[in-house]
């Protein structure tokens, strides 16, 4: 099936249509004080090692909130990218992002691309993220669409496998960009 060939389009955010301006290694250090001060030994673990962790350890609000706080500031200086301007007018567009979801209408709505897109998912807005289907579901249900004829836009390995886990095809936002 050719890219312009499906009913419904789901976008990745970060990476995709805008870039945050976030210093992960700053959220990392941030979330491992947070763990710390609680008594948890994040050694060795990544971002989102911890973010698991903390739901392990049952401190994922406090977590959750040092990384959304990042994130929703980071929104605000996002930097625009090429695939934002190519978000298709005739067909129903949602956003299925690892940021919170507040930070992706944030960013949406900096560039007047909330307009454009009628359903956002975010870390935040189901039980389970990227790579685990639902957020993709969740977005395509939110949009009226069917997994095998909505196509998901992302920019990394993560999002390919979540597309392939929901039933959906999958394109990377580089070769959206070169069709």
């Amino acid at each position: 099936m050719a890219v312009t060939d499906y009913d419904a389009y789901v976008y990745d955010l970060d990476g995709t249509l805008v870039e945050l301006a976030v210093d992960w290694d700053e959220v990392a250090t941030d979330v491992a004080a947070v763990l710390r001060a609680r008594g948890v030994d994040v050694s060795d673990a990544t971002l989102w090692d911890m973010l698991e962790l903390s739901d392990e350890t049952g401190y994922r609000r406090p977590v959750e909130e040092a990384i959304a706080e990042h994130e929703r500031e980071g929104a605000r200086t996002a930097r625009r990218l090429a695939l934002a301007d190519e978000l298709p007018r005739d067909r129903p567009v949602g956003v299925c992002s690892l940021n919170c979801e507040a930070a992706c209408r944030i960013a949406l709505e900096r560039y007047g691309l909330d307009g454009s897109v009628s359903a956002i998912v975010g870390r935040d807005s189901v039980a389970t993220q990227k790579p685990d289907p639902e957020p993709l579901l969740a977005t395509i249900e939110a949009l009226g669409a069917m997994p095998e004829r909505t196509l998901f836009i992302g920019d990394s390995p993560r999002d390919e496998r979540t597309a392939e886990r929901a039933g959906s095809a999958f394109v990377y936002a580089t070769e959206w960009l070169d069709r």
